[in-house]
């Protein structure tokens, strides 16, 4: 059976790329409707190689019909709108933080805790992981079976995507006013991201951690284990699309290289490129545009008891953000919608 399906934000980046997503994967849709704030309504977005979609108003779409709705237009409007597409019947999958801790929320990355949607009954919401978190826990996952991970240390070096269109906006109107010798101003991001890398993302703790950080600790113990220690520290960097981290895990079982490897490479949506050589190994550049979460320069932690050091880096906007969201959606008709038909 078809599905009527609606995307929230559908005229910002990961919106976009949520239909992108959706058309290239032939996701069972019989309807797709994009829908952002009213000055946007009337506005025309892709989907698809040839197909356009005309945006409507979001404020006063009605929801009755629609089976899952994609949102990623930021906590606000999530907070406001996806109760009310919930009420009426349809399946949300937020890409915003407001719902992730919510303990009626499941909280899903596909390939690792994907049983954790039999609850998505509660709320008739399903949250999206942080784009940090995302990709985080698919390369920790096997490692963790295979060897129960107790502590991670991890630095993410995220691109100015992360922040959405703004983000990638500034980075090029700042680079251009260097190159030019014209003034260089600050509105996205605290200070200048041309040429430069910024520790903060998100708004400051009290214990003097980002709320990104923060997020990055909480989330992964609700997707994959409470009992897991982790600290971040979390850098916007001047690259336009791909976040990539340095990852320091320690864990209960003694796990050589080649066992991690191999761990790593016989999981789903998980790619080893591992090569001790020049170019034997994957940046944010080659990533984008990739569905796959990419790990290389895996060793061993000499400072710890089973400790291992590596390099992971993924495509932002789609395994952090619409990929993701769309596996949610497969995985939600493939095991639960069609049961329920």
């Amino acid at each position: 059976m078809g599905y009527k399906v609606a995307v929230v934000g559908a005229t910002g980046a990961v919106g976009r790329e949520m239909l992108t997503t959706l058309a290239e994967r032939d996701f069972p849709a019989t309807e797709v409707v994009a829908l952002a704030s009213e000055k946007s309504a009337g506005t025309e977005v892709s989907y698809g190689e040839d197909k356009t979609l005309k945006v409507q108003n979001l404020a006063t779409y009605d929801f009755t019909g629609t089976d899952i709705a994609l949102f990623s237009a930021g906590g606000t409007i999530s907070e406001k709108f996806a109760p009310k597409a919930a009420s009426a019947g349809c399946v949300v999958i937020d890409n915003s933080s407001h719902f992730r801790m919510d303990p009626d929320v499941p909280l899903v990355v596909p390939e690792v805790n994907a049983g954790a949607l039999s609850r998505y009954g509660k709320r008739n919401i399903i949250a999206n992981p942080n784009c940090s978190t995302a990709q985080l826990v698919v390369a920790l996952k096997p490692l963790h079976d295979a060897a129960k991970i107790k502590r991670v240390v991890v630095s993410t070096y995220q691109s100015v995507s992360g922040a959405g269109k703004e983000g990638m906006d500034e980075l090029f109107t700042q680079t251009r006013a260097i190159y030019v010798n014209d003034p260089v101003e600050n509105e996205k991001f605290t200070k200048q991201i041309a040429f430069n890398v910024i520790p903060h993302i998100d708004k400051f703790m009290d214990d003097g951690a980002t709320k990104e950080e923060w997020k990055m600790t909480g989330e992964t113990k609700k997707i994959l284990d409470p009992a897991i220690e982790l600290v971040a520290m979390c850098v916007r960097v001047p690259v336009f699309i791909g976040h990539a981290e340095a990852v320091f895990v320690e864990t209960e079982k003694s796990l050589s290289v080649e066992e991690a490897r191999a761990a790593m490479q016989d999981f789903p949506g998980l790619v080893v490129v591992d090569h001790r050589a020049d170019e034997g190994y994957v940046t944010p550049h080659e990533c984008a545009g990739e569905d796959a979460v990419y790990v290389s320069r895996v060793r061993k932690d000499p400072t710890v008891k089973n400790g291992l050091i590596f390099w992971c880096v993924s495509d932002n906007l789609r395994k952090g953000a619409a990929l993701n969201a769309v596996q949610i959606a497969e995985t939600l008709v493939k095991e639960h919608l069609e049961k329920a038909a």
